[in-house]
């Protein structure tokens, strides 16, 4: 049965069922008109028709982020079809958290520059979505010089509807209170301790993939508030159309840490894949009890699902051999005198020296189920039932005096996946595979 159980484990996969990462959102935050485009000073060009995002992760309650990253196994990528927008006007304040406010007034379309952060879009203010941000703004308008020639009323002025809250009424900035330890980065600059990426002042390109780069803030950073655990990563300004695939390493409510990646290949101990990483999302069949099902999808498109795995041996040489299988299970597979310790008056009835009518029976259903299982097995005497997780853990156990030909079990408070019901008397040992949805 151990090795049953393996096999399961196997065709399954491993969902965390404590995922710290409720969901990543994609905020149009600004779309520059053409009296963004006024604004040349020192060369700077902001493209009419950009669009700039910010990303945030929303995270579960007490949950930080500690890092973004890449590495060996899975690069951080963040990518356009286009260039993205860099301010050269400005110190050398490459990440959001070293951006000083002040330098807005004479600089208007800095705070639409491409950076990545942890939380802070400056130095004393905690990025959050246009819509959860509550004292007004003062990037928009009046409250900026206009840019190169001083245009009446200020830039940054867009109130186009596809661009949701205009700036002059919310700029997704608001006082931060929290208290940060040493930030780390790598992969970025070079020798000279200059940023040669696409967040830096000196290069102009439309993509960042890297093994190596990471930005760490070693006391971790939460969302402004305790109920709205939104934390920004990045700000990026491209006319063209985003892509990303991001890592982050997540320290626990109980202080565990874990990373979690945008891609499976090569998902290890420690690392949780979590398709809501990668943009933009895959959409498709979730539910992986059917044939299309795969763990990148972060969405579920109606009716992608549409043929249910049935397990069995597909091996006509087999004396089990199903025709209705569609998923094949070589451990499955019986021959004479080779079972794999599995009772043959079950599998293969026809290799079975125990007499039909001494045999014992097992029917589960239904199966898949939802709520309970009803089975069934031939005899009165005693017996001892057991349900099995695909890992070989025990979820129920129960004594069992078979005076009915069927006995109800509770399962609704399984989790969805796969499970092995086991039923022991004084002669047999039978078990039989059930799915709960």
């Amino acid at each position: 049965m151990k090795n049953l159980v393996l096999i399961f484990c196997f065709l399954f996969p491993v969902f965390s069922l404590q995922t710290q990462i409720e969901n990543v959102l994609v905020e149009t935050y600004y779309i520059s008109d053409s009296l963004d485009a006024t604004d040349t000073t020192d060369g700077r060009y902001l493209e009419l028709g950009s669009k700039t995002y910010r990303i945030y992760i929303d995270l579960k309650a007490g949950s930080k982020i500690l890092k973004i990253y890449g590495d060996a196994k899975h690069a951080l990528k963040i990518a356009s079809t286009a260039n993205f927008y860099n301010n050269v006007n400005r110190p050398n304040a490459y990440f959001g958290y070293l951006i000083n406010k002040a330098w807005f007034s004479g600089n208007p379309t800095l705070a639409l520059d491409s950076w990545i952060t942890l939380g802070l879009a400056t130095k004393t203010h905690t990025g959050v979505l246009k819509s959860e941000d509550t004292d007004g703004s003062v990037i928009g308008g009046n409250f900026n010089g206009g840019g190169s020639y001083g245009v009446p009323g200020g830039i940054l002025v867009n109130a186009e509807s596809n661009l949701g809250i205009p700036l002059t009424s919310a700029d997704g900035l608001t006082l931060n209170s929290a208290t940060f330890l040493q930030w780390v980065d790598d992969g970025f600059k070079n020798g000279a301790g200059v940023d040669t990426s696409i967040f830096g002042s000196v290069y102009s390109g439309n993509s960042f993939i890297s093994n190596a780069a990471y930005l760490k803030q070693n006391a971790g950073v939460t969302g402004s508030t305790t109920d709205s655990n939104k934390v920004l990563i990045a700000q990026l300004t491209t006319k063209g159309e985003l892509s990303f695939e991001l890592n982050l390493e997540i320290e626990n409510m109980d202080g565990s840490i874990i990373k979690y990646v945008a891609k499976e290949d090569t998902v290890v101990s420690g690392e949780i894949l979590s398709p809501l990483l990668t943009y933009p999302r895959a959409c498709g069949c979730k539910d992986p009890n059917f044939l299309e099902f795969s763990k990148s999808y972060s969405c579920s498109i109606a009716d992608s699902c549409k043929t249910r795995i049935v397990f069995g041996c597909k091996d006509t040489m087999a004396c089990n051999y199903s025709s209705d299988a569609n998923f094949h299970v070589e451990y499955l597979c019986c021959y004479p005198g080779k079972c794999n310790d599995r009772n043959l008056d079950i599998v293969c009835p026809s290799e079975s020296s125990t007499p039909s009518n001494e045999r014992t029976k097992l029917n589960i259903y239904p199966n898949p189920a939802n709520q309970k299982i009803s089975f069934e097995v031939s005899g009165t005497e005693n017996l001892k039932t057991k349900i099995y997780t695909y890992f070989g853990k025990v979820v129920y156990e129960s004594d069992l005096v078979a005076t009915s030909p069927t006995t109800d079990v509770d399962i609704s408070y399984l989790q969805p996946g796969m499970y092995l019901l086991q039923v022991s008397s004084s002669k047999s040992v039978i078990s039989q595979p059930f799915i709960k949805n």
